[in-house]
């Protein structure tokens, strides 16, 4: 577990983070089709070397107002990837770090839970 302060609203709050490692992962042939949510335009996939990917998850369930990236484009430290709606909030899902968008599992409308890839990336 790690530890994390989250400001949120002005309000700080501290959390734990569990790491997942990659065994304890679920394979994408585990995770339902998006397609019918919208996200067939989105799911391309770059190629890239085997166990470098590294994903984005949600933090909350919700349902995605817009997904700011595409496969392929490169991203800074604190961009915004994605905006997530959960009790009648925006939520701005931001890039924890530098790096290149492998796939974007989800699309404008996808409903997801909490904890499910939203980005895959190098």
């Amino acid at each position: 577990m790690r530890k994390f302060i989250v400001n949120v609203n002005g309000t700080s709050y501290e959390v734990e983070v569990e790491e997942v490692t990659a065994g304890s992962a679920s394979s994408e042939s585990d995770m339902p089709s998006k397609a019918a949510n919208g996200a067939s335009n989105h799911n391309k996939k770059v190629s890239t070397p085997a166990g470098s990917e590294k994903t984005i998850n949600a933090p909350m369930p919700g349902s995605i107002l817009s997904v700011n990236v595409k496969p392929g484009d490169t991203f800074r430290s604190g961009q915004v990837l994605i905006v997530l709606e959960a009790m009648k909030m925006e939520n701005e899902i931001m890039a924890p770090t530098d790096g290149r968008v492998v796939s974007v599992n989800v699309g404008k409308g996808t409903v997801v839970n909490s904890g499910e890839a939203l980005i895959a990336y190098v």
